[in-house]
Order: structure tokens, then C-alpha cells, then sequence
């Protein structure tokens, strides 16, 4: 991956994601091959630069309390002792956290935990970031909210990766999503931007046609009708050149939508091999 792009890594369980992770950040040395950030070795990298990580599961004391866990791990992470107490309020205030600020870990809801360890993750400004499942236990209104802080620490100079079961969540935040499966990368999917030579070019579509359902259904060979719903399967453009013929003969259509992503579609095919 390149630096300013935001990656995904999708796969099922057992895949390889969390392996690749403990890659990323050096903990383990790759049993064929090389892994390498910005041209050293990630321990190396780790070493000098730090990553930004929050994991999957938050694993500290639970007897520590909100604002005394991120004054430690920014002690550990290297900020120094003047740019402690602004960048604990800086995440705190970034994460929602202020109202939790006295609780103990214990005390914490999954989600509230969650959001400590997001904070902890945004503590140092740092040239890589490492998510994985950044949004398990947050609720809809803070998995939104994710998206937008995702959206702000995009950089050119920095490069984040984001583990995630979730295809919906990777597709709105990534540029690109390699899925894995048998430890191995499958496919690598873009997701964003005009590259499309990773998508799926035949799609499965769900159309909704006020008036004229056969006419579309008899433009696309195979397609069905259910009343008002049309489900054909075909590429783009023959899709467009469907909709097209069957407006001009006089069918009213309300809705257009494919019954999958492209990342969807792609995780299906990869790991059913």
C-alpha cells in the first residue's frame, strides 16, 4: 500500500487478518517472504516511529480509570511530559469520553471502552494506523461518528489499515480491500476512486418499476418479476442501455439498486473458491 491510502483487510474467521496484523506491528516474523514499512522491517519501524493500534480487544487493567489509562499509555507512547495533558483532552474531547473521565474500565459499557481505546489509539500523531474492528460495540450514532474521524486522519504522508468483519464499514472508508482467506490474499478490491479493475463487472441489480416491469424483464435475458421488482443480472452497461430501451417504451422506473456491493459480491466469490 501506498502512504495516504486507507486499506482493508476482510476475510472470515481464521483467515489470517489478526496473523497479518501482528505482522504489521512486528510482533511475529513472517514465515516465508518479507514485510517491510517504509523499507525497514515493522520492528525496526515500530521502534522508531510508533503505530498508532487500537485492537480488537481493549486488555488493560480494569481498575484504572479513564483519563489515568490514557496519561499512561501517552507516557509509554513517547509524548512528552508538556503535550501530555493536551493530547489526553485532545483525544478525550475527539472520542466523547469527557463524562467517563473518573470511571474506572470496569464501569465502562463494550462501547465506551471501545472509544477509550480509540483515544488511546489518536494519542501521538503517528505515520501509520492500525484499526482492527474498530467499530465492534460502538452504537450507530459513534460508528458515523468513526467514519469521520477516519475521514480527518486521512493524510498524504500517512498510511492506515483497518481490519473489519463489517464489508459495509470497509467499503464506505477504504480505497481499497484485500480479502484474505487460508491465509492467503484472494483479491484486492478498490473500492474507491475510478480504478475499477478489481470490481466485479457482472452485477445482480434490484430494480423497482412503477409501470412496465415485463418490458424492463424482457430487455434482460433470465431477469424475474415479483410485482413491482425487477432482479436481472448483467454488467453496467447493459444494464443502462436496459433501463434506457424500457423508459423509452414508456415503463416508470423508481429505484436502481445492485442486491450487492462490489465488495460483497467479491468477498462471496473469493472465499467459496
Amino acid at each position: 500500500m501506498d502512504a495516504g491510502e486507507v486499506v482493508g483487510i476482510a476475510g472470515p474467521n481464521g483467515a489470517g487478518k489478526s496473523t497479518l496484523i501482528a505482522m504489521l506491528l512486528g510482533l511475529l516474523p513472517p514465515s516465508d517472504g518479507t514485510v517491510r514499512i517504509d523499507g525497514v522491517a515493522p520492528r525496526a519501524f515500530v521502534e522508531r516511529e510508533g503505530v498508532a493500534y487500537l485492537p480488537e480487544l481493549m486488555n488493560l487493567p480494569l481498575e484504572w480509570r479513564t483519563a489515568e489509562t490514557l496519561d499512561r499509555l501517552a507516557t509509554l507512547g513517547g509524548i512528552a511530559p508538556a503535550a501530555r495533558v493536551g493530547a489526553r483532552e485532545r483525544v478525550i474531547e475527539a472520542t466523547g469520553i469527557a463524562e467517563h473521565r473518573g470511571k474506572k474500565l470496569k464501569q465502562l459499557s463494550k462501547g465506551n471502552l471501545q472509544r477509550v481505546g480509540l483515544a488511546a489509539a489518536l494519542l501521538a500523531e503517528r505515520r501509520v494506523v492500525v484499526f482492527d474492528e474498530p467499530t465492534h460495540g460502538l452504537d450507530p450514532v459513534w460508528t458515523a461518528r468513526f467514519r469521520d474521524i477516519v475521514s480527518g486522519l486521512r493524510r498524504s504522508d500517512r498510511a492506515m489499515v483497518i481490519a473489519s468483519h463489517n464489508l459495509d464499514e470497509l467499503e464506505r472508508l477504504c480505497d481499497r480491500v484485500a480479502i484474505l482467506d487460508k491465509g492467503k490474499v484472494q483479491q484486492v478490491v478498490t473500492v474507491r476512486g475510478i480504478d475499477g479493475a478489481n470490481t466485479v463487472s457482472v452485477r445482480r441489480w434490484r430494480i423497482r418499476v412503477v409501470s412496465g416491469a415485463s418490458v424492463l424483464a424482457g430487455l434482460v435475458p433470465g431477469a424475474k418479476v415479483d410485482g413491482e421488482i425487477v432482479e436481472c443480472e448483467c454488467d453496467l452497461p447493459a444494464m443502462n442501455r436496459a433501463l434506457a430501451a424500457a423508459i423509452a417504451g414508456g415503463a416508470l422506473v423508481g429505484a436502481v439498486a445492485p442486491v450487492e456491493s462490489s465488495l460483497e459480491e467479491a468477498f462471496r466469490v473469493s472465499v467459496t473458491r
